[in-house]
């Protein structure tokens, strides 16, 4: 296995740009799955946006159904379970694009596609993936996922639904409460997770949906977004399920539970990307149609800043998502090249790159709620009222930030997971930790280096951004160290430090990347929006970096690291920030859309 393969090492090392996947090197097949998705999301969902808005959840399913048909069920499920088979990238590229009418639909598919099918394809016997997996690939039945109790949100494990085995040895007997179950109200299998006697972990079992069986349900929930996607509370009631129903072995429910959330938050990033261009167009359009004081308000400078944020955000989500999903496509392709099957090919995929997913679900899930925000804001008067599908698109995203694990949680895992890995040496964080604290000691260097490359300094300041992390993280587990989890406040400070790096430097090196093949004169607006991108990231990790350190240092070790946070966050030559968005607004408005 090649060594550029480990997740969480772009924080340790250089990444070139001849090395990441971007958008623009989708495959001419990849670019004909994104059109049909398009074409079916264009016509199916979005011309019916109001009957979601109405809760129409015969709509819904309906809509599923023929999403099955299409074949974009199974997409992510090998062929010889009647699936599609595809990459990685090009199952994050059809969840990106379907995903951008209406959260409804974008929650109804991801929890079949992910959380419901998944679990199955990733641990079920040859004979439940035979029996399950067909049918679910079609849309022929579709899937939920049971984990979320009344008293085990994200304390997931904790749940108290019990799983008996009957004396005769040839069921389970299952019986408790589950919340908030996607795909209650039309699904036809479960995925269930219940504790067996004392058992540490939660086990998982494959339930079907059979109301005879002692499986009963609350109303519709009445929810502030996603309002057609069916949610309900389940119970089971001494529910049957047969033995060879189990999921994979005893006590390993909550491991399936987090591998597949991990996909699960990696593919929920993607179902924010639509959306965000979605919005990000519909308000440039209006923006240009609005007359204000006799000028179209998208010739004002506090619209225009708007414009070119939403757009610079949904740009640096696009660039990272892709990045992280064909590092994880790659990994894959290299275990299953050794001899791993396919199912153990992708959980461990998908496991070296658990902190990249949960970092892309923090952050793609807050943009698309300011990009929905600051929609609304365009609109004015008109944002707020149900005639446009703004407020529609502020009230889906917010659920984003909840499920698949609160971004709180995926805060705290990303920083987590990743001492998790120094500590079994997959990642050396020691090493790099150590230099930056001899280069705060040592006297810094007044030379001034040569930017006349593109990107040169932006690329020297990603460096020192990776400084800071190591040096308040490092400083951190050096004080604390087991005992950390416990200093949560800091842990989110360093998450987002964390989160800004990576995104700053997929989106610079995308662009570094697009320079290259088509001529940085060609790309003008995607120069602007990396360095935009940047400026703020290096304002974020200042703040955070500034918290951190005078909340856990004092003296002279705050001191000196007080300095070497105003060393590591210098520009030699600051942007021009209002030039920097003019340039990127004036391509969306005379496009008349989100173009990148």
């Amino acid at each position: 296995m090649s060594d550029k393969t480990r997740g969480g090492q772009f924080l340790v090392k250089e990444t070139k740009c001849e090395d990441i996947f971007t958008p623009e090197d989708f495959s001419e097949e990849q670019l004909m799955m994104r059109d049909s998705v398009k074409e079916f999301v264009d016509k199916e969902l979005w011309a019916h946006k109001d009957r979601f808005e109405k809760k129409d959840y015969a709509y819904t399913e309906s809509s599923m159904r023929k999403a099955g048909e299409l074949g974009l069920l199974g997409v992510a499920v090998p062929e010889e379970y009647g699936g599609l088979g595809m990459g990685f990238v090009s199952t994050m590229l059809v969840c990106d694009y379907i995903s951008g009418a209406t959260g409804s639909f974008s929650t109804a598919f991801g929890a079949h596609t992910g959380i419901g099918t998944m679990p199955i394809t990733l641990y079920g016997t040859e004979e439940q993936k035979k029996k399950y997996v067909p049918k679910l690939a079609s849309g022929e039945w579709f899937g939920a996922y049971c984990l979320t109790e009344p008293g085990a949100g994200s304390d997931a494990n904790s749940g108290k639904t019990k799983a008996v085995l009957s004396e005769d040895g040839t069921h389970y007997s299952i019986t408790g409460q589950k919340m908030w179950i996607s795909n209650a109200g039309f699904c036809s299998v479960f995925i269930v997770f219940a504790r067996i006697g004392d058992d540490k972990n939660i086990t998982g079992f494959i339930v079907e949906n059979d109301p005879s069986n002692g499986i009963s349900m609350n109303e519709e929930e009445h929810k502030l977004g996603i309002r057609a996607s069916s949610t309900r509370q389940v119970f089971f009631n001494d529910t049957k399920v047969p033995v060879e129903n189990m999921l994979s072995e005893r006590g390993n429910g909550f491991k399936i539970a987090m591998n597949a959330l991990n996909v699960g938050r990696i593919k929920l990033a993607a179902a924010c990307l639509d959306a965000q261009r979605r919005v990000t167009s519909n308000a440039v359009k209006y923006a240009n149609e609005r007359i204000q004081f006799n000028t179209a308000i998208s010739s004002f400078g506090a619209i225009r800043s708007k414009l070119a944020e939403m757009a610079t955000n949904a740009y640096a989500g696009e660039s990272a998502s892709y990045r992280a999903a064909k590092d994880i496509e790659d990994r894959i392709v290299a275990r299953e090249a050794e001899g791993t099957s396919h199912q153990e090919a992708e959980l461990k995929g998908v496991e070296e790159y658990a902190i990249e997913c949960s970092i892309l679900k923090v952050a793609v899930s807050e943009d698309v709620q300011a990009c929905a925000d600051e929609g609304i804001q365009i609109f004015g008067g008109m944002g707020f009222s149900e005639d446009t599908p703004m407020e529609s698109a502020w009230r889906d995203a917010r659920i984003a930030r909840i499920y698949e694990g609160t971004n709180e949680i995926n805060r705290m895992l990303s920083v987590g997971m990743l001492i998790k890995k120094a500590m079994k040496g997959h990642v050396d964080l020691l090493g790099p930790a150590m230099k930056v604290s001899e280069e705060l000691m040592g006297i810094p260097s007044f030379d001034t280096p040569d930017f006349s490359e593109l990107f040169a300094e932006e690329k020297g300041i990603i460096a020192n951004l990776k400084k800071v992390f190591l040096m308040v993280a490092g400083s951190a587990v050096q004080k604390y160290g087991p005992d950390l989890d416990a200093h949560q406040q800091l842990l989110m400070a360093a998450s987002d430090i964390l989160i800004e790096i990576y995104m700053a430097e997929s989106t610079i090196l995308r662009t570094e990347k697009l320079a290259k093949n088509q001529g940085e004169d060609k790309v003008q607006e995607q120069i602007a929006m990396a360095k935009l991108y940047l400026y703020k990231a290096v304002d974020i990790v200042n703040s955070r970096g500034k918290e951190g350190i005078i909340s856990f240092a004092e003296g002279d070790e705050q001191r000196m690291m007080l300095m070497g946070l105003k060393r590591f966050t210098k520009y030699t030559n600051n942007p021009n920030v209002v030039a920097l968005r003019e340039v990127i607004t004036s391509k969306l408005v005379a496009e008349n859309e989100y173009c990148f």
